[in-house]
């Protein structure tokens, strides 16, 4: 884990930069859960999270016998050609975990410019 900065961690997942090459130069964030690796600016992470948020407002079937378990949620992500299915948990796990990379982000940056005057 040396390799990596982390930026915020949940049950789910990880957010986290790669300490060296060019992904620290380029600001994009490794955002990794349920066996997936997404690398994104902050601006996709914003997309993703209003992506979540949407999902969560459609819901899953109404008639879904057992939403904690039935990946009937399709959440679209920053990437064009990738959607995922998932459960109600995982998506609000997905949710927390974008708005605690961004929430921490936002944090790194106000105390690099407070700091700086």
């Amino acid at each position: 884990m040396n390799e990596i900065e982390q930026i915020y961690r949940n049950q789910f997942g990880i957010a986290f930069y790669w300490k060296k090459g060019d992904a620290r130069k380029q600001h994009k964030i490794q955002l990794v859960f349920r066996d997936t690796g997404f690398y994104l600016t902050r601006d996709e992470l914003t997309l993703f999270l209003n992506c979540s948020r949407e999902a969560a407002s459609r819901g899953c079937c109404a008639d879904c016998k057992n939403p904690s378990q039935c990946r009937s949620i399709l959440l679209r992500t920053p990437s064009q050609n990738i959607d995922l299915a998932v459960s109600l948990p995982e998506l609000e796990a997905i949710n927390d975990l974008i708005e605690g990379t961004l929430f921490n982000l936002d944090l790194q940056s106000y105390l690099r410019d407070v700091c700086r005057n």
